[in-house]
C-alpha cells in the first residue's frame, strides 16, 4: 500500500522516515477543536469548510492523500474542469485550498478512539489527539482479487470505477469481473463505450436483481463466462490479457482484453470505530442528514458513510455538510458555556 505525497507515491521506507517525523513533532498530547480524519474529497473538504470558519482544523491522511480519487487517472465528471483532471491533481488542489484557509494536513495515522467523554481521544501513530469534534472520512476500499498483476496494472488497464476510467475504453474490448447489481450497473455503463464487454463471474447464477439481467442479457455488446476466476493479469505498461480457470471443469484459458473492471465489492475504513459509533450490517456509519453520527459532535462524511452514490462531487458535499455542523455544534457549547 503506498501514499503520496504532493508528488506522486511515497514508499515504506518513506512511510516509516514520515512516522518518526511525527513522533518528533509530537511529543506531547495535542488538542484541536475539529480533528478529522482522513484526506480525500470529504476530508479536505471538511477542511476546507472548517478552516473558513476558523476553527483551525488539522486533518490525518491516513495511509492515502487524496483517497481514492488519487488513484483515477483522470477525472472528467467533478465541476469546473471541462477537460477533467488527474485524481492525485484534485486532491493536491483540495489540500491547497485547505491549507490556504489555515487548515493543517498530518502524514499520521488513526489507530484508536475514545469517544466515551468529550473531549475525544484519537491515538495516532505520532501520539495522541484530542479534539472537540471529529469528522470521520475514511472512506471505503474496493475489494481485490489479490492476483497476480492486479496491482501493478491498477491505472494501466485495471480499474474500479468504471464512471472515472469508462471513457478511456472507447471502441475497446473489456471485461468486468462481479455478479452483484453493481457489477451489472457498471457493465451497462460501459457498454456506451467499449466495442464489447464480458462480464466474468465465478458462479453460474448472478446476484443482481431481474431487471438489470435482463437488460445486461439482451444488450447487443454484452457477454458472459460464468463458472469462471481471475488467476492472473497480464500486462507489462499496459493490460493485455487475462488467465481464467474454470471452477467447475479445471481448464484454463487465455482472454485477450484492454481493459479489467473489477465490481465484487466496497469495504468502508470503519473497523476502528466498531462498538464506538452504530453502523450498517456492511459496516457503514449510521448518519442522518446532518452527517452526524450515534455521537454528539462526531461526524461521518464520504465513502465511510455513503454505500450509494460513491463519487467525488457527493463526498465533497457530505465533507461540507459535516463541517457545518460541527461549527454549528462548537457554537452551541460556547453558548451554553456562557449561559451556566
Amino acid at each position: 500500500m503506498h501514499v503520496r505525497n504532493k508528488k506522486g507515491h511515497i514508499g515504506v521506507s518513506d512511510m516509516v522516515e514520515l512516522n518518526l517525523l511525527g513522533q518528533n513533532k509530537m511529543t506531547d498530547d495535542k488538542h484541536v477543536k475539529v480533528l478529522v480524519l482522513g484526506a480525500g474529497p470529504a476530508g479536505l473538504s471538511a477542511a476546507l469548510y472548517a478552516a473558513r470558519a476558523e476553527l483551525a482544523p488539522v486533518v490525518l491522511t491516513g495511509m492515502q492523500l487524496g483517497g481514492q480519487a488519487a488513484l483515477t487517472h483522470l477525472i472528467e465528471n467533478y465541476p469546473g474542469f471541462p477537460e477533467g483532471v488527474g485524481g492525485a491533481q484534485l486532491g493536491e488542489l483540495f489540500q491547497k485550498q485547505a491549507e490556504h484557509f489555515g487548515a493543517k494536513v498530518e502524514f499520521d495515522m488513526a489507530h484508536e478512539v475514545d469517544f466515551s467523554q468529550r473531549p475525544y481521544k484519537v491515538t495516532t501513530d505520532s501520539g495522541e489527539y484530542t479534539a472537540d469534534t471529529v469528522i470521520i472520512s475514511t472512506g471505503a476500499s474496493s475489494v481485490h482479487l489479490n492476483v497476480p498483476g492486479e496491482e501493478e496494472l491498477t491505472g494501466r488497464g485495471v480499474s474500479y470505477c468504471a464512471t472515472c476510467d469508462g471513457w478511456f475504453f472507447k471502441d475497446k474490448k473489456v471485461a468486468i469481473v462481479g455478479g452483484g447489481d453493481s457489477a451489472f450497473e457498471e457493465a451497462l455503463f460501459i457498454t456506451r463505450y467499449a466495442s464489447s464487454v464480458t462480464l466474468i463471474h465465478r458462479r453460474d447464477e448472478f446476484r443482481a436483481g431481474a431487471i438489470l439481467q435482463k437488460r445486461a442479457q439482451e444488450h447487443p455488446k454484452m457477454n458472459f463466462i460464468t463458472n469462471t476466476i481471475v488467476t492472473d493479469i497480464v500486462g507489462t505498461d499496459k493490460l493485455e490479457h487475462l488467465k481464467l480457470k474454470n471452477v467447475v471443469t479445471g481448464e484454463e484459458s487465455t482472454f485477450e482484453t484492454d481493459g479489467l473492471f473489477i465490481f465484487i465489492g466496497h469495504t468502508p475504513n470503519t473497523q476502528m470505530f466498531e462498538g464506538k459509533l452504530e453502523m450498517s450490517d456492511l459496516g457503514y456509519l449510521k448518519v442522518n442528514d446532518k452527517m452526524e453520527t450515534s455521537v454528539p459532535g462526531v461526524y461521518a462524511a464520504g465513502e465511510a458513510a455513503d454505500p450509494n452514490f460513491r463519487q467525488v462531487v457527493t463526498s465533497a458535499g457530505m465533507g461540507a455538510a459535516a463541517a457545518i455542523q460541527a461549527t454549528r455544534y462548537l457554537e452551541s457549547l460556547e453558548e451554553e458555556s456562557v449561559h451556566s
